[in-house]
């Protein structure tokens, strides 16, 4: 029986098996949606078997996408099964050890996604898409404003502030707890929120992880860090990834985001920094009578330094979208930091980097994936809309949702600012759910022996997601 004859549940399944064996052109490793020609067809699966009889290589890439995300979910089995070969395989051991750290995951997984576009399309088409269809810019950001939000002047700064907020509780665990978790998030609208993700986990880092707080404790801190963290950078067009995608298709600018997304925002932080602070009063208790870690204190840097480092900052931000400008004034700090090293700290680049390759791997990868999320977007009204964008958020960055919203035409205005909300809500799930996470779970992941449990994010980080749904669907 040729395939032509079998029952059509079959036939597509057949089609999708059928990789292409002739060198195909680049638009074929990334097809425009409106190449598919389905506008007719009504039903999502029917539109999703159509793309896929259309290009079997979309359930290729996206069944590796799967694969990666699986992956990132399991990076702690890895470090468990790494410690148990380190006396009989050592190597072994190395292998694993690497492969649990989370910020490679989806570099690892290109590897054979490249393997398989090189097979399907051809060199010419896998070059055009990752070199010219792929854009790196955000990944550079992240990397150029984590090393210089990580400096000792851009921190003594921040520590100030948020010391003088603190001192109103009297310094304790708690009244740092909050204010940090309160004024870094709001901060991410102005200086990124790269760079306010930096700047928070260094200090909770310093002021509450360094105590040893408990698993359950530890997990939910971290999750509504990142919840805060991916809802604070909505005060603004220009500072949060999700908001940025959107913000000139749509011309959106800061008025705008002030008034639709503003309220919602700061209000859900403060419901659900108390709601947290409620439910661990009893361990904060405890770790004010912990004994606080040693910390060596450093010289305070000069008033000029800490004024030229905040003009990187806001260089690096303005030119967040220019590669050029963005590298040579990095170039530019790199110098300035070698020659006032007496009043610096050792430049920390391990983590911008990973978290660098991070994202890099994680747009290689979703910008390959708009073939499912566009249709299952476009059939969804406001409030199903608001949900169905939270949940993709939690499998695909929340930048890339945004993204691949502005290529669903028809969009009301409501619908637009409900898949914003529903990005942004749902940015703390995991760790691939907003682009500053991986900086955070860098940052703070040596505080879990057996690395930070995807499950516990998830757990840590669900309460404070509905409570901002909830905002956003009241107050937008």
């Amino acid at each position: 029986m040729t395939i032509c004859n079998r029952p059509k549940s079959r036939r597509w399944l057949a089609a999708l098996l059928l990789l292409p064996v002739t060198t195909l052109s680049a638009a074929t490793v990334s097809p425009a949606l409106a190449s598919y020609g389905d506008a007719q067809l009504n039903g999502l699966g029917e539109i999703l078997r159509h793309r896929v009889q259309q290009e079997p290589l979309n359930f290729w890439v996206t069944l590796i996408f799967l694969g990666a995300l699986i992956h990132t979910f399991i990076t702690h089995k890895f470090r468990q099964w790494s410690h148990a070969f380190e006396k009989r395989q050592p190597w072994l051991a190395r292998v694993l050890h690497l492969l649990g750290e989370v910020e490679i995951v989806f570099g690892v997984w290109c590897l054979p996604l490249v393997a398989l576009l090189l097979a399907a399309a051809g060199w010419t088409a896998t070059h055009e898409y990752l070199t010219q269809r792929v854009s790196y810019i955000e990944p550079l950001f992240v990397v150029v404003i984590m090393s210089i939000a990580a400096t000792r002047p851009v921190l003594q700064l921040a520590e100030r502030v948020l010391a003088s907020v603190a001192g109103l509780g009297g310094g304790s665990p708690a009244a740092w707890w909050l204010a940090i978790l309160t004024l870094a998030p709001a901060l991410g609208s102005f200086i990124t929120e790269p760079a306010a993700m930096t700047i928070a986990a260094l200090l909770l880092a310093k002021q509450i992880y360094g105590r040893g707080p408990g698993n359950a404790f530890a997990h939910a801190t971290l999750g509504l860090l990142f919840v805060n963290i991916s809802v604070g950078g909505v005060l603004t067009h220009f500072a949060a990834p999700p908001v940025l995608m959107v913000a000139r298709p749509w011309h959106w600018n800061t008025p705008f985001m002030l008034s639709h997304f503003g309220v919602a925002a700061l209000g859900g932080i403060v419901v659900a920094n108390a709601v947290y602070y409620l439910a661990f009063r009893r361990e904060f208790a405890r770790l004010a009578a912990a004994p606080a870690p040693a910390v060596e204190s450093a010289e305070r840097a000069p008033c000029w330094l800490v004024a030229i480092h905040i003009t990187f900052l806001v260089w690096s931000v303005v030119n967040a979208h220019h590669a050029l400008p963005l590298i040579a004034g990095f170039l530019v700090f790199l110098t300035l930091h070698f020659a006032t090293r007496s009043h610096q700290d050792t430049l920390q680049l391990r983590s911008p980097l990973l978290v660098g390759a991070f994202l890099a791997g994680l747009v290689i990868h979703g910008g390959l994936q708009q073939w499912w999320i566009a249709p299952v977007l476009g059939r969804l009204t406001e409030t199903p809309l608001l949900l169905g964008a939270a949940a993709l958020t939690a499998f695909n960055d929340n930048a890339a949702v945004t993204y691949l919203a502005t290529l669903v035409p028809g969009l009301t205005a409501g619908m637009k600012t409900a898949v914003v909300a529903g990005a942004v809500a749902g940015g703390g799930l995991t760790v691939i759910a907003n682009a500053p996470n991986p900086a955070g779970q860098a940052i703070l992941g040596r505080f879990f022996p057996d690395g930070i449990s995807p499950l516990g994010l998830f757990l840590g980080a669900l309460p404070a997601t509905l409570i901002l749904i909830a905002s956003f669907l009241l107050l937008r």
